[in-house]
């Protein structure tokens, strides 16, 4: 029994303090997030406990890239499990990136950070598994004939850097309506992909 209570308060220990490096890094930018400075955020007495659970700061932001992308990720799912054609896939993929990024600005901001502090590494690999989501989709389209012919992979690209803009749009003007920025890519891609009549 204590050794369950003591997994369970570790578990709420990472949490926190995964918590508080979002709102640091969010804030202060990743190169000035100290343990000093995560730990004052969450706080802690000490850096130690933030020892206690990562080696070191590399460790703790790549528990902070897993948490903020695995709720994406299932923010995404969820959202993605009713369209029932290519068209209105599309649509509901512009629209729940842009919904995330309007709900979630700390978590967005924090990942911007990160990447701009060059401690998000970002392969071929990665950019496939981004892409693959949109590819599917236009895929879908274009053989169901919604979707007039074009090169997916391009295509799939610019759809990919539209809902990723918006990070960066935010830092700079943090009052952006995203719901009205999200009717416009819809439009956008809508008019870009669809078969003419």
């Amino acid at each position: 029994m204590q050794a369950k209570a003591k997994t369970f308060t570790e578990s709420a220990r990472r949490a926190q303090i995964v918590a508080a490096a979002i709102e640091t890094i969010a804030g202060l930018g990743y190169a000035r997030a100290s343990f000093a400075q995560i730990a004052k955020e969450a706080k802690l007495s000490s850096t130690g406990l933030i020892s206690y659970h990562f080696a070191n700061k590399e460790e703790l932001v790549r528990t902070v890239l897993e948490d903020v992308f695995g709720e994406i990720s299932a923010f995404m799912a969820e959202r993605m499990s009713t369209p029932s054609s290519a068209s209105a896939a599309l649509r509901t993929y512009l629209e729940a990136n842009l919904e995330f990024a309007a709900a979630q600005p700390t978590r967005m901001r924090a990942l911007l950070n990160i990447f701009l502090g060059g401690a998000l590494g970002y392969d071929p690999a990665t950019e496939q598994a981004a892409l693959e989501p949109v590819e599917r989709i236009l895929r879908w389209g274009q053989e169901s004939g919604e979707f007039r012919d074009f090169d997916v992979r391009v295509m799939a690209t610019t759809i990919r850097r539209s809902v990723e803009g918006p990070v960066f749009l935010l830092a700079g003007a943090p009052e952006t309506d995203l719901t009205a920025y999200a009717e416009e890519l819809v439009t956008l891609f809508d008019l870009a992909t669809r078969r003419p009549t």
